[in-house]
């Protein structure tokens, strides 16, 4: 029997890397295939033993902006990750990635720091010639209930308020759940994927389909459930309501006003990244109806 690839989870106990260890070890093909070596520390000072030490095969690697929200530190540490996924010879490196906005917008919206610091990572990735799978995730299902979508005072009606247009296509994604299920299609279908971009998301849904999945869900609380678009300053506002600070209120707001004008992948189809799945993906339906916020609605 052949041995095991050391497959490397950097961030294995964040939503991201927790979905690909789960993943890759209940399915009896990937769990024959591959041994996980999990990687917890501060990505800021990778462990090479850990890549070197059994000849990693593969490495998932995520960083978390919002931890320190410094785009440069969140760069230093991907770029140290790719640094020595190459010194290593690492077959394949499978970067959570994004967009850059400030390119993709010509400068309009120069300051989502959290997509573009991703984006310059995996731009230092091809350069160095790692060979690379960028993922890409999209709008987390989880910011959504108890989050963007919740009772309002004084009515207490159940409200979803973004600073968008209610028929905006939003890219759906619970990375809880299918992180993992993207990554194992990754592994799986290497050449096809190599140097390629992976948009990670069910399915494209609007505020309005939001709603409306709500109403059918929870037909009582749902009765006078709306949507609410609201203006910059708005929402500027209830974000420092919630003591961010400006720099978020304003990145935020980019983020936003970017994926309304722009399209949060560029108005790309989901379909050729859905080709190398094998499972199913989570729907709004389906993550509506296990929320935690929502529970005991009727």
């Amino acid at each position: 029997m052949a041995a095991k690839k050391i497959l490397v989870v950097f961030g294995a106990t964040g939503n991201q890397g927790g979905s690909v260890i789960k993943s890759i070890l209940s399915d009896p093909k990937t769990a024959g295939e591959f041994k996980i070596r999990a990687i917890t520390r501060d990505p800021s000072k990778p462990n090479a033993q850990a890549l070197t030490a059994k000849g990693a095969h593969a490495v998932f690697a995520v960083t978390n902006y919002w931890e320190k929200m410094d785009a440069e530190l969140e760069m230093k540490q991907g770029r140290n990750i790719g640094n020595l996924a190459k010194e290593c010879g690492v077959q394949h490196l499978i970067w959570s990635s994004l967009y850059d906005v400030a390119k993709l917008t010509g400068g309009k919206f120069p300051n989502v720091e959290h997509f573009d610091s991703k984006a310059a990572v995996e731009q230092h990735i091809r350069d160095i010639g790692v060979p690379a799978t960028f993922l890409m995730p999209g709008f987390f299902m989880s910011n959504i209930p108890g989050g963007a979508f919740r009772q309002l005072p004084p009515s207490n009606h159940w409200t979803l308020a973004l600073p968008m247009p209610a028929d905006t296509p939003i890219p759906c994604f619970d990375a809880g759940s299918d992180t993992g299920k993207f990554v194992k299609g990754i592994l799986t279908h290497r050449e096809k994927v190599l140097g390629k971009r992976v948009l990670a998301a069910t399915d494209y849904s609007t505020p309005s389909d939001a709603i409306n999945i709500f109403k059918e869900l929870f037909p009582k609380a749902g009765e006078s459930a709306k949507f609410v678009q609201m203006s910059k300053d708005d929402y500027k506002g209830a974000l420092a309501h919630a003591g961010m600070p400006e720099k978020v209120q304003q990145e935020l707001y980019e983020n936003m006003a970017f994926m309304n004008e722009y399209g949060y992948y560029g108005k790309s189809s989901l379909a050729e990244s859905h080709e190398i799945l094998d499972e199913k993906l989570t729907t709004l339906k389906e993550f509506f109806a296990g929320a935690k916020a929502f529970e005991g609605l009727e």
